[in-house]
C-alpha cells in the first residue's frame, strides 16, 4: 500500500503543482501560470484531514527566437539576425488550503521579468533604414494575473487511490499591468537617434486587463505496480475583447481590427506516464506529451484586436521527488510542432494571402517547490 500512496503521490504532484503554463515564445499574450492547476497534491488526500495549507513556488524561463508562419519555419530570419529575441522568467508563488481531502481551494501570483530584443521595433530591419543592424531591448517587470481556484475530487482519494477525476473552477484578475511601457530607439531626418515612450509588445506584457473564468479536470490512474497514467485539462476564457491599449500610438490612423491588444483565451492539455523508481524512495521519472496555445477565436466575446494565436506540441519530460511533507520537481517541455495559425484579422483578408507570424521557444525550464503544513 505505501507503493501505491507514492506512485499517487508523485502523480498528483506532477498534475497539480508543476504549472507549466506559458506559452513558449510569443504566441501567448503573457505568462500564465495556469495552465494546470495550483496546489492540492501531497499526502493529505489520503490522512482524512481538513485545515492544512501547502506553499509552493516555481520558477520558469524560456528564450524564444525561432518564427513560424503557419507550421513553417522561416530561417532566414535568424540567417538574417531579424529576429525577435524574447526571454521570459516567471517566478509563481501559490497558497492552497485544504478543507478536506476531496476539496480545496488556491490562490497563484506570478512575478515576471521579460526582456526582449529586435530590430523592427527601433530603427527597422531593413538595410536601408537599419544600415548598423541596430537592436535594442524593451522589458517589463512586475506581478502579473492573480488567479483563484477550487479544485473537487470526483471520489475521496483516501476510498479510491488507484483512479479518480478531479474538476476545478478558477477566475483570473487583472492584477498585472497590461498598460506596460518602455522606451524605443528611432532615427530622425538627420539620422539622429532619439527614444519615444511606446507599449510594449504584448507578448511581454505582464497582463492582458481582462477578468477570466478557468475550468480544468484532472485525473490519474494507476497501471501497474510503479507505473500511473496522469492527464490534465486547462481552458482560460476571456470574454472581454480589447483591453483598449493602441499597439503603436504614433500611428496616423488606428487599425479598428488590430489596433489595440486582444484578450485572448488561452488553453493547455498534457498526459503522460510516471514511474517510480525503487532505489529512491519518493522519486519518480515522467514522460508526456503536451499541447498550448492561444486561440484565434474566443469561446465568449469578440475575438478583434491584435494577437497572435497559435500552438505548440511538446514531448515533457520531467522528474519528481517527494520526502514527508516536501516536493520538488523539473520539466523540460521540448517543441515537436509549433503552428501560428491564422488571427481573427488575418481570416478577414478577401484574397486569404494574409498571414502574420510568431516567435516561439525550442523548450521551456519548469522547476517547482513545495510544502505543506
Amino acid at each position: 500500500m505505501k507503493t501505491i500512496y507514492t506512485i499517487i503521490l508523485a502523480i498528483a504532484y506532477t498534475l497539480f503543482s508543476i504549472r507549466p503554463a506559458q506559452s513558449q515564445g510569443c504566441v501567448a499574450v503573457r505568462h500564465m501560470s495556469c495552465a494546470a492547476p495550483v496546489g492540492t497534491n501531497s499526502a493529505d488526500f489520503f490522512k482524512q484531514r481538513s485545515g492544512h495549507w501547502q506553499v509552493s513556488a516555481g520558477y520558469r524561463f524560456f528564450r524564444s527566437y525561432k518564427h513560424f508562419v503557419g507550421d513553417q519555419e522561416q530561417k532566414q530570419r535568424v540567417e538574417q539576425g531579424t529576429q525577435v529575441i524574447n526571454i521570459s522568467h516567471a517566478l509563481d508563488l501559490g497558497l492552497t488550503y485544504m478543507v478536506n481531502p476531496r476539496l480545496s481551494f488556491s490562490v497563484n501570483l506570478p512575478i515576471q521579468y521579460y526582456d526582449r530584443s529586435s530590430l523592427y521595433e527601433h530603427y527597422g530591419n531593413s538595410a536601408t533604414q537599419n544600415p548598423d543592424h541596430k537592436r535594442f531591448h524593451t522589458g517589463s517587470q512586475g506581478i502579473g494575473d492573480l488567479r483563484i481556484s477550487g479544485s473537487y475530487w470526483v471520489v475521496n482519494p483516501a476510498k479510491l487511490p488507484k483512479a479518480n477525476l478531479a474538476v476545478g473552477l478558477g477566475v483570473k484578475l487583472p492584477t498585472g499591468n497590461y498598460r506596460a511601457t518602455d522606451q524605443f530607439h528611432k532615427l530622425d531626418k538627420e539620422g539622429n537617434d532619439y527614444t519615444v515612450t511606446l507599449p510594449v509588445d504584448q507578448s511581454i506584457q505582464l497582463g492582458d486587463g481582462g477578468v477570466g473564468i478557468n475550468v480544468e479536470l484532472q485525473g490519474y490512474a494507476q497501471l501497474a505496480t510503479g507505473l500511473a497514467l496522469y492527464a490534465n485539462g486547462f481552458y482560460l476564457f476571456n470574454p472581454r475583447e480589447t483591453n483598449g491599449v493602441v499597439r503603436n500610438p504614433l500611428a496616423t490612423s488606428i487599425d479598428l481590427v488590430t489596433g489595440t491588444f486582444s484578450v485572448a483565451d488561452q488553453f493547455a492539455a498534457r498526459i503522460g506516464l510516471s514511474q517510480s523508481l525503487g532505489f529512491m524512495p519518493g522519486l519518480s521519472v515522467m514522460l508526456g506529451g503536451r499541447v498550448e496555445g492561444v486561440p484565434a477565436i474566443d469561446a465568449f466575446g469578440g475575438s478583434s484586436g491584435f494577437r497572435r494565436p497559435g500552438y505548440i506540441v511538446s514531448v515533457e519530460p520531467g522528474l519528481a521527488y517527494m520526502r514527508h511533507k516536501t516536493s520538488v520537481a523539473a520539466t523540460v517541455p521540448v517543441a515537436l510542432y509549433r503552428n501560428r495559425i491564422k488571427s481573427y484579422s488575418d481570416r478577414l483578408d478577401p484574397l486569404g494571402q494574409k498571414h502574420g507570424d510568431a516567435a516561439f521557444a525550442d523548450y521551456l525550464v519548469s522547476i517547482n517547490v513545495s510544502r505543506w503544513f
